[in-house]
């Protein structure tokens, strides 16, 4: 097994990603011949409710998790709720799941995906710039 630290936590929903600011939280590499992944979120009990519906309704789902360095690309992961514990004014939300296929050349994609919508040579500069910061999901993802 092993582990890393995640620094960021996003869920991926229709209209985009929804994030979810950490306490702390780390992902777990089981290297079985389930190629399992665990990711553990520890974050505000305001969020219970959003887990807990996840969790009754045995959803699976997209996510995505910066893991270890901050300028590391978001590492795509479907994951369901396994169990949520109260910690004080805290929860504990611990995911199991897959690592999703690894997007290739996001930038070029992007790229391509932002020419095709015609938009002025400064905004596509603009456009460019902050999506590689925030990276939404694209179309062909």
């Amino acid at each position: 097994m092993k582990t890393f630290k995640m620094l960021s936590f996003d869920l991926v929903t229709e209209d985009g990603m929804q994030n979810f600011p950490l306490v702390d939280g780390i992902v777990i590499n089981q290297e079985n011949s389930h190629q399992s992944w665990i990711l553990e979120l520890f974050i505000s009990q305001k969020y219970h409710s959003t887990f807990s519906e996840l969790l009754e309704k045995k959803a699976v789902f997209d996510v995505r998790a910066v893991i270890s360095f901050p300028e590391n690309d978001p590492a795509p992961f479907r994951v369901a709720v396994h169990t949520i514990q109260e910690i004080g004014d805290n929860l504990s939300v611990l995911l199991k799941g897959t690592l999703k296929t690894r997007r290739s050349k996001y930038a070029e994609q992007l790229l391509a995906e932002l020419l095709s919508e015609g938009i002025s040579v400064e905004e596509l500069l603009n456009r460019f710039s902050h999506d590689m910061k925030m990276r939404p999901k694209l179309k062909n993802d």
